[in-house]
């Protein structure tokens, strides 16, 4: 018996991964967050499936469900919205499977912040812009911030920031943010990326309040920093004429030339 932590994409029920797909038609018991994950990826449980909503239950309660299937000697997939490495709630269960010798595997999904790329159009990365992105999010209810993880500390690095979890706190992020990025820095703010009735609000720092209105809650990102508007940017070295690599030596001398030449002997 094992329990399957499945990401299960952003929202677009097509975006679950092929892996994922497989092992929910795999497992006679499904653990599901109902208020994220979206009814159409259950389509792939199989008839008869036990289907278990854990959106109203504690945590006591949901270890509890996986017992029993243990118990039983059936395989859980336990999914969980978007990837499951980024504020899932998964490391609480893992810890709790593993003081009960609980076997478990783990399945990455597509996460929020490339989903929220992909509708724009955007990459987030871009030669001479910035070439880090930082996921991160404000103090809630559930989860404090250590004390260094400021907005403020990752602001000063000047690049991407893809803000989770934070839509309510905006005008705490614009205040923020606004002293290093400036009030012309653009802001892009995405509610339920990939999902049909998701919405867009491009603005800059100091405008992005009054454009966003009180129906994006929850599942908005906030997207911050000047790559999302570059345009004179310089092309990356990696198709470059003239830039020797492994894969286009320029010359006889390029060290990466008998390399090569050996590779596609192999073929």
């Amino acid at each position: 018996m094992t329990v399957h932590f499945i990401g299960a994409g952003p929202g677009a029920p097509d975006l679950l991964t092929l892996r994922g797909r497989d092992l929910i038609a795999s497992c006679p018991v499904c653990l599901y967050a109902g208020s994220l994950v979206p009814e159409q990826i259950l389509d792939h449980c199989p008839t008869g499936a036990r289907v278990i909503n854990t959106a109203p239950l504690s945590l006591d309660e949901i270890i509890h469900e996986i017992q029993c299937a243990h118990t039983n000697g059936q395989d859980v997939a336990r999914l969980h919205s978007g990837d499951l490495s980024l504020w899932s709630a998964m490391g609480e269960q893992l810890r709790r499977l593993r003081e009960l010798d609980i076997p478990y595997s783990i399945t990455p999904g597509v996460p929020a912040f490339a989903a929220a790329a992909a509708t724009l159009g955007q990459e987030l990365t871009l030669p001479g812009v910035a070439q880090s992105v930082v996921l991160t999010r404000t103090p809630g209810r559930a989860s404090a911030m250590p004390s260094a993880e400021t907005l403020a500390n990752f602001a000063r690095t000047g690049t991407t920031l893809a803000i989770h979890l934070s839509i309510h706190n905006l005008s705490l992020v614009v205040e923020n943010l606004t002293p290093y990025y400036g009030g012309e820095c653009p802001v892009a703010i995405v509610w339920r990326a990939s999902w049909p009735d998701e919405r867009v609000v491009r603005g800059r720092l100091a405008t992005i309040e009054v454009l966003v209105d009180d129906t994006m809650q929850r599942t908005a990102l906030i997207l911050v920093g000047p790559v999302l508007e570059a345009e004179d940017f310089q092309e990356s070295s990696l198709y470059a004429v003239g830039y020797d690599r492994r894969f286009r030596p320029q010359s006889a001398d390029s060290p990466f030339a008998n390399r090569a030449d050996g590779e596609k002997s192999r073929l």
